[in-house]
């Protein structure tokens, strides 16, 4: 095992004709979500490494009304570094959108129906591709619906957060109706899928391709949001601990997850691996963290990318109306 945040890359510069492109930056972070704090750990790491790669950025803390954010803008291009609701929800990118200014990441529909967990799962089952068995939560009185049609133990998710926040794990049905109304605080959409146990890996996408996935473990139930950004005694793995022919099939999962919710230029894709050695798909970050614990920097130094060399080539993909997205092919 090696912790890739020890590897040396060459210093990054960006090209001047892009830098001249971009024009002027700015790093959105902050926000009003539960994923506040992260949000701006994940921008200020962003605006950091754009200015050492000679981007002409600045940071801007959003807060309130998003609309203002496009009222007389002092910017020509938007880099996202805002997570949960508002900044990966879709919202902010339909604004952008209708003002004209070029953002990074996914647009407005990938956006919002990736951060809709339950909805994301439809997409995922409809397509064919192995999620673990689910269901909506509505209230208290579904829990003897689920247990009859799914198997504990069983993950209890609030559909409209990340970073773990809200997630637990359950066994029996006062467990599940306990975590249903944490997760209703914060979400009235619940999702309830199987637990998988075994493996968990990540597989972070940028430009239509898929970095080394990476293995975690934790001592926690789970890769929470504690073992995310708080702690420092999550194992990460890098190579991830399956053969060549396994790790390609893993990755090929993230890019046929990433196409078919039609997301664009980078996000990273959360998958657990079974007892039979199954892969399953349990979400797709659209905006995943950029934080000095989070996985997409690790991966794309692992490929030999720095974390200046990242950011400028997220930054990148708004020069192209494409932005480097793909068509689905399932």
């Amino acid at each position: 095992m090696s912790d890739t945040r020890r590897m040396e890359v060459p210093t990054y510069q960006a090209d001047p004709a892009m830098v001249k492109a971009f024009g002027r930056v700015a790093v959105f972070m902050g926000g009003d979500s539960a994923e506040r704090e992260v949000s701006l750990k994940s921008g200020q790491a962003v605006l950091a490494a754009l200015l050492s790669a000679g981007v002409d950025a600045f940071a801007v803390d959003v807060r309130g009304c998003l609309l203002r954010t496009v009222d007389n803008p002092d910017f020509d291009r938007v880099f996202i570094a805002l997570h949960g609701r508002g900044g990966e929800d879709g919202t902010l990118q339909a604004i952008l959108s209708q003002a004209g200014i070029p953002f990074t990441g996914s647009e407005m529909m990938a956006s919002a129906l990736a951060m809709d967990k339950l909805r994301t799962k439809y997409v995922l089952e409809g397509c064919n591709l192995p999620t673990p068995r689910f269901s909506a939560m509505g209230s208290e009185a579904d829990a003897d619906r689920i247990l009859l049609t799914l198997r504990p133990p069983l993950g209890v998710k609030p559909s409209h957060e990340g970073s773990s926040i809200g997630i637990r794990k359950v066994t029996n049905r006062d467990e599940l109706v306990s975590a249903y109304r944490e997760a209703a605080l914060l979400d009235p959409l619940v999702l309830v899928e199987e637990w998988v146990e075994g493996p968990e890996f990540t597989v972070s996408v940028l430009q239509n391709e898929a970095l080394p996935a990476i293995g975690l473990s934790t001592d926690h139930v789970f890769y929470d949001y504690e073992a995310k950004y708080l702690t420092d005694d999550t194992r990460y793995q890098i190579p991830c601990g399956l053969d060549p022919d396994a790790e390609l099939r893993l990755q090929n999962l993230a890019l046929q997850a990433f196409r078919v919710l039609g997301c664009r230029t980078w996000g990273r894709a959360d998958i657990m691996q079974d007892a039979a050695g199954d892969f399953w798909l349990l979400e797709i970050n659209t905006v995943p963290g950029m934080t000095d614990h989070s996985l997409v920097p690790m991966a794309a130094k692992a490929a030999g990318i720095s974390f200046e060399e990242l950011v400028v080539r997220i930054l990148e993909d708004t020069l192209d109306p494409t932005g480097g997205q793909e068509a689905a092919h399932v």
